[in-house]
């Protein structure tokens, strides 16, 4: 009987660990910067092409390798940063498993120039698929460049399984942030498809932060200092007007290395208690000082992951030093988001003495006398109220949605500022006003964009939208679909001249929307599956919807359910929300028994 068990071949066991360590390109750009930053270098450039499809290039100035190094480090296991086991809880460098390059050998073509400050040449490696193919002299500066080309040639599968081109940038682009962000003291350069899109002199974080996320955010920066016996807490948080529904701008940093970690997000939150609108999140760059042993990092393969031997204080730590600097900087609620802001006294008579109110008396009015026609209408006065009130008919609402009676102007009603409420022959329509304004204008903008026939309203004044690096480079990949929807925009560096837009969205809201659009929010929302065109209409119906608590009035209300009820879908929203219930005749009956 054969054996039934084997070793797999090292080029096997190279693409296994490959799988765990490089998902895509975004992966082996956090590998190749992470290495430069332990290497010393004070200047790092990140090239792309393709969304590092065909080409990830990271050249630095650091302090280089020699020619047993070189080929020591594609080796899987092969490290500088520790020798024994024990070495694993005083780690102050970023890589430290000797898997990153073994990985990425295994999976693409690789180019690597090397060269050490006392030598006159450089060494150059080139390997194919874990298969080194030629090792000579070459001449290059001090330091290391790594050209990874044609990612996963060999395993078309996962190949298959990566994303558009956008959306692999925006990961790029992302793990470029953590990694510029925690290191402030180094110059980053980055380019995508030989055009800059980051250039980062060295300077301190809070100029790092604005470098990156652009000057809008300079204002809105709280500073977080606070230092204990177990950690030392730096970085900042953002005022509560800029807090989000999605998950954008929350960084946390352990010993300079990004990491995620829910129970600290939570620790941020509860400081935020009652300054924000429910929903919405905080955003924050912190960063944490801890003694390496108290720490573990090495609980997952791409070490974002981090194990505290004290969770309890530094959540304690963290709330509380969030919840002194927004005390301190004087960011407290100036709102009450429940509060229903009609019932509110108008500024001009709050200082106002009420009067007494005139009292007028018919002294004609006799109780006594018998009631005339006049005063007491007749039963069928009542009943003539309803006399142009008739029954509709049934209209089936195809595509998901049940069989409902389109509703008459007469019968339509308010309710909460929140719901349209529809009674009709045998049932009541219950119908969230903000959910179904989102389904009208989701399939107008949807239609606009495959069609290409949106149309524009001209502005009187074009309107300037300033743009950081990150939002030019989606710009480029969304300017087809933003012209399709209506858009007229004269493109200029670091800016956007708005001449036109689509004609459901107020001039008031342009910047706010485009921003919106362009913004790297959405890489969280998990619809990478969906189309791009998909995505920016789902942003736009929801940027420019009716919003729950706005006075609606009849006309409006009715113009809203015949556009309504003309879609094709009307059970639920673009974000698979029901938009309305039904009550039954039989089910208030009941209710009322």
């Amino acid at each position: 009987m054969s054996n039934r068990i084997t070793l797999l071949p090292d080029h096997v066991a190279n693409q296994i660990a490959a799988g765990e360590v490089i998902q895509r390109p975004a992966s082996v750009v956090k590998e190749l910067l992470e290495n430069a930053v332990d290497a010393g270098s004070d200047t790092i450039q990140l090239i792309i092409k393709d969304a590092g499809k065909t080409l990830v290039q990271v050249i630095d100035n650091g302090m280089g390798m020699n020619s047993k190094d070189i080929r020591l480090a594609f080796e899987r296991h092969a490290t500088s940063k520790i020798n024994v086991a024990e070495d694993l809880f005083a780690l102050n460098t970023k890589g430290f498993r000797g898997e990153a390059l073994a990985s990425i050998a295994a999976i693409a073509h690789v180019e690597t120039h090397t060269r050490v400050q006392n030598e006159e040449v450089s060494h150059c490696l080139k390997i194919e698929g874990s298969k080194v193919i030629e090792q000579t002299l070459s001449t290059q500066p001090k330091g290391t460049s790594i050209a990874v080309k044609s990612l996963f040639y060999n395993i078309p599968a996962r190949r298959n399984f990566l994303k558009s081109d956008t959306v692999e940038l925006r990961h790029i682009i992302d793990e470029f942030h953590r990694v510029a962000l925690a290191h402030p003291e180094l110059k980053f350069l980055f380019f995508n498809n030989g055009v800059e899109l980051f250039d980062l002199p060295k300077t301190n974080l809070r100029k790092r932060i604005v470098g990156i996320f652009g000057s809008k955010l300079d204002p809105l920066l709280v500073p977080i200092e606070e230092t204990t016996t177990l950690a030392k807490l730096t970085g900042f948080v953002l005022k509560p007007t800029h807090a989000k529904k999605t998950r954008g701008q929350q960084f946390f940093f352990v010993n300079d290395r990004f990491i995620r970690s829910p129970f600290l997000h939570h620790a941020v939150c509860n400081a935020f208690e009652g300054l924000l609108r429910p929903g919405f999140k905080p955003g924050y760059f912190l960063y944490l000082e801890l003694n390496p042993k108290t720490i573990d990092i090495n609980i997952h393969p791409t070490k974002t992951e981090v194990k505290f031997e004290d969770e309890q204080s530094l959540y304690a730590i963290l709330r509380s030093a969030v919840k002194h600097s927004l005390g301190i900087f004087q960011v407290m609620p100036t709102l009450d988001f429940e509060q229903n802001q009609t019932m509110d006294v108008p500024y001009a008579f709050k200082n106002k003495v009420p009067s007494t109110p005139p009292i007028e008396v018919d002294s004609s009015f006799n109780p006594f006398q018998e009631t005339t026609s006049k005063r007491k209408p007749k039963m069928e006065q009542w009943e003539g109220l309803y006399s142009g009130i008739q029954s509709s008919p049934l209209e089936e609402v195809t595509h998901s949605s049940p069989l409902v009676e389109v509703p008459q102007a007469t019968r339509v009603f308010q309710l909460f500022s929140k719901y349209i409420v529809c009674p009709l022959r045998t049932r009541m329509l219950l119908i969230d006003q903000s959910r179904a304004h989102q389904r009208i204008l989701y399939e107008r903008f949807l239609s606009a964009i495959t069609s290409k026939k949106g149309v524009s309203q001209q502005l009187l004044f074009p309107i300037t939208v300033s743009l950081n690096s990150q939002q030019e480079a989606q710009f480029k990949s969304s300017e087809e679909i933003l012209e399709a929807l209506g858009f007229e925009i004269k493109y200029d560096k670091n800016a956007l001249e708005v001449m036109g837009s689509p004609e459901h969205c107020p001039p008031g809201k342009i910047e706010s929307l485009i921003e919106t659009l362009l913004s790297e929010t959405d890489q969280d929302t998990g619809e990478e599956h969906f189309s791009h065109a998909d995505q920016v209409a789902k942003a736009m119906a929801k940027s420019l919807s009716i919003h729950s608590g706005q006075s609606l009035e009849l006309e409006e209300q009715q113009r809203l359910l015949d556009d309504f009820f003309g879609c094709k879908e009307t059970a639920v929203s673009p974000f698979n929300k029901q938009i309305f219930i039904t009550l039954e005749k039989g089910e208030i009956e009941q209710k009322l028994s």
